[in-house]
């Protein structure tokens, strides 16, 4: 039988370059965000092309896909630096953003509209609301060490929700507040994650570029007991944030409850 010999992938010259600096892309794009680069500078295009078996053009393309992404910065003379930290935000527990990068800086809340609003009918059948019943909407942007990260639109439910108006809302997480007011733990949440692009206002608000790509998270959060009280529409800028979480299959899955 002849010997194989195997051919790294990333070398395998019967792929488009543009597939295999995807590729590189992608698992430089891991390492810079896991804090390999901690003195912010990347190794140089050869170097690279060594480590990952490809060849230079590859490697530059991909660095061009990180530029665009806004990860990095090439200057001449100086090489391929990280240009800006892209904060863990964590999918395995139910926590509030300062309670989240409380090690990256201090989490600020500007308050843009608080009122006591009667709710559309999405609203009013997420939280469980007879038709008519009045909710407290927030919307809050959130920055960290005072750059702008999320645009927050939430609706609680009026008994915890009311008690928010005379709360120092510039300088706590709703989260901490709602279980103080309501005397027990939050419970779960019901989550779904997804990329949008931002519109125009959404995009001066948070003071990213018109059509930017952003993390928009839609949660309803549940007190310990099982009722609905918080809805949040959030909408993280994707240039400053990455989701991370800890994922376990188990033989018991099929009968593990599941939301819509």
């Amino acid at each position: 039988m002849d010997k194989v010999t195997a051919v790294p992938a990333l070398a395998d010259g019967r792929r488009p370059r543009a597939d295999r600096a995807r590729q590189v892309a992608d698992l430089l794009r891991g390492e810079i965000t896991h804090g390999r680069f901690g003195g912010g500078r990347l190794p140089l295009e050869a170097a690279l092309a060594r480590e990952f078996g490809t060849s230079r053009n590859t490697v530059r393309d991909a660095l061009d896909l990180l530029r665009d992404e806004g990860l990095i910065e090439r200057c001449p003379g100086v090489g391929t630096t990280v240009s800006g930290e892209r904060y863990p935000h964590g999918l395995h527990r139910l926590l509030g953003l300062a309670e989240v990068l409380h090690e990256h800086g201090e989490v600020t809340n500007e308050v843009r509209a608080m009122s006591l609003i009667e709710p559309p009918p999405a609203v009013s059948g997420r939280l469980g609301l007879a038709a008519g019943e009045s909710v407290v909407y927030v919307e809050r942007l959130r920055r960290l060490n005072g750059l702008p990260l999320s645009l927050d639109l939430t609706y609680l439910v009026r008994d915890v929700g009311e008690p928010l108006f005379d709360a120092d809302l510039e300088h706590n997480d709703i989260f901490v507040l709602l279980e103080r007011i309501a005397g027990q733990q939050l419970g779960l949440a019901e989550l779904s994650l997804e990329a949008v692009n931002a519109d125009a206002h959404t995009a001066a608000v948070l003071g990213a570029p018109r059509g930017a790509a952003l993390l928009m998270i839609e949660r309803l959060a549940h007190l310990a007991d099982g009722r609905p009280v918080d809805l949040e529409f959030i909408r993280f800028r994707g240039d400053r944030l990455t989701m991370r979480g800890h994922l376990r299959r188990s033989l018991n899955d099929s009968m593990e409850k599941t939301w819509p």
